[in-house]
């Protein structure tokens, strides 16, 4: 997948601790490469039990970071990004700005812009999001590095 993807395939690196890589995905065909990728990540929450964490990459409009957000449209609408934004994560060394995102009850979604395209966070449960404020993540392209990924079970997160 990552020599076929246009986009970055984003990866938190190092991983927090306890957790695990569980799963990738795409969107795109043999052609033109894919134009979207996910990371599909599992761990403790930093408050309370497991919590699953998708990392997305895509071009606007593409729209697989919306689907899995909750979101009506393919991207994260009009006035997303109005204010400052509500976590930085880093991207190849520099912050990059996150906003909270609308979208089903159950998860918390944040979006910004990489390189281009739109980078999604997804976490689940809700409260899980605050991993994305305060664990510091930051985020390496896949297909730039040979890593030795720790792997665990298939998310069920993708098969929705």
């Amino acid at each position: 997948m990552r020599k076929n993807a246009v986009v970055p395939v984003w990866l938190p690196w190092p991983l927090p601790p306890g957790w695990l890589v569980t799963g990738f995905g795409e969107v795109g065909d043999e052609r033109t490469g894919a134009r979207a990728s996910l990371v599909a990540l599992s761990g403790p929450a930093l408050m309370d039990g497991p919590a699953d964490l998708l990392v997305i990459a895509e071009e606007p409009g593409v729209g697989l970071g919306a689907a899995f957000a909750g979101l009506d449209g393919p991207d994260p609408g009009e006035g997303f990004d109005s204010g400052p934004p509500n976590a930085k994560i880093e991207v190849h060394g520099h912050p990059t700005a996150l906003w909270c995102v609308g979208g089903a009850a159950d998860r918390a979604v944040y979006a910004g812009e990489a390189l281009g395209n739109w980078l999604w966070t997804i976490c689940w449960p809700a409260d899980a999001g605050c991993l994305i404020a305060l664990a510091e993540l930051s985020l390496r392209d896949v297909r730039d590095y040979e890593l030795d990924v720790p792997f665990g079970a298939f998310s069920p997160r993708l098969e929705e």
